[in-house]
């Protein structure tokens, strides 16, 4: 290489990386599973430094009673009570114009007709803008939220390549050792929402609501970085967990996990009773504001991924899905 060339490209690089940090494009690694483009996440800077200081191998040996992460926990609360504030609905303009959303694919669509920020955080879609896959198919599952996904085939793999907790097991996710054996080295979907998406999520499966169980905890954040961390991000935060049986799948395990706000994860009451017969893309609940995290767990050789989901969840870069997309299919017994 010339040194013309050399010169250039690091001129290019340069350029490109000023270019990402104004668009605030400086979140984890994702494609686009439409367009098949890569890019990054959009994410305030402040936000992002703060979460590479608190949660770097120093700081995590150092703050060993978690007081520097709970301040900011603390703070990150008293912000989102300000936005379900009258008040807080005149950053909503600024906020679809900055992250690109599409007031055509909600319901209402005009901002005005949100009366705070957080209505219009758990805004609705508005209808037939998430077609659900093959909805007559029940051996088909479907993403549940507008996110970030990887998918793995066995818990195992989730935690050599993503989630680095101490002690991220079935068991601790659940507080239930028993129950926990049905997903032991099952397979593995992982969501995450952020502030920018459409807040509410659907069941994945149909089938028979057969447990509910509502565990309190943090808020920590669910940021990817933080879930490369030694730190028990998602046993640790306040969780709700929904059992459902299915005939295509068997037991499929859906935790909506929050973050940011106390009381974020709200759960619809048919999904809190037992005997309650679902349909895949039914709605769950939704998030308050906060980004937030979905794990759905199926038994061991229960489902095959989409093979797209699969091959770049192994390379550590997560998929942008919407809901009612495909997941993947059962494997039949």
């Amino acid at each position: 290489m010339s040194p013309i060339t050399f010169v250039h490209d690091i001129i290019d690089r340069a350029l490109e990386f000023v270019k990402l940090v104004q668009n605030r494009e400086i979140g984890w690694q994702t494609v686009d599973r439409k367009t098949g483009q890569y890019k990054r996440e959009q994410q305030p800077i402040l936000k992002k430094l703060k979460l590479l200081f608190l949660f770097s191998p120093v700081m995590t040996w150092l703050d060993r009673t978690h007081l520097l992460r709970l301040w900011i926990h603390d703070k990150t609360i008293e912000a989102g009570e300000r936005e379900a504030s009258k008040r807080s609905a005149s950053q909503i303009q600024p906020f679809v114009e900055f992250y690109g959303i599409d007031m055509r694919q909600f319901h209402p669509s005009s901002i005005y007709d949100y009366r705070s920020f957080d209505d219009f955080f758990i805004r609705e879609h508005a209808p037939g803008s998430r077609p659900i896959y093959k909805p007559d198919d029940d051996s088909a599952a479907v993403v549940v939220a507008d996110s970030r996904v990887v998918v793995y085939p066995t818990l195992s793999e989730t935690r050599k390549l993503w989630i680095k907790g101490r002690n991220f097991t079935m068991e601790e996710l659940l507080l239930d050792r028993a129950r926990a054996k049905l997903w032991n080295d099952g397979a593995i979907a992982s969501f995450r929402l952020s502030p920018q998406d459409y807040h509410r999520y659907h069941s994945p499966v149909s089938g028979t609501v057969t447990g509910f169980k509502a565990i309190s905890g943090e808020y920590y954040q669910v940021d990817p970085l933080c879930l490369s961390s030694d730190v028990d991000i998602l046993t640790r935060n306040a969780r709700c967990c929904i059992e459902i049986e299915t005939k295509e799948f068997g037991r499929v395990l859906f935790v909506a996990i929050g973050a940011t706000d106390v009381g974020t994860v709200k759960i619809s009451d048919k999904f809190r009773t037992e005997g309650a017969v679902v349909k895949k893309g039914d709605e769950i609940g939704f998030f308050q504001f906060g980004g937030s995290s979905i794990i759905v767990a199926f038994e061991k050789d229960r489902i095959k991924f989409d093979e797209d989901l699969l091959s770049i969840s192994r390379q550590r870069i997560m998929v942008d899905v919407e809901v009612g997309m495909s997941l993947g299919n059962a494997i039949s017994r």
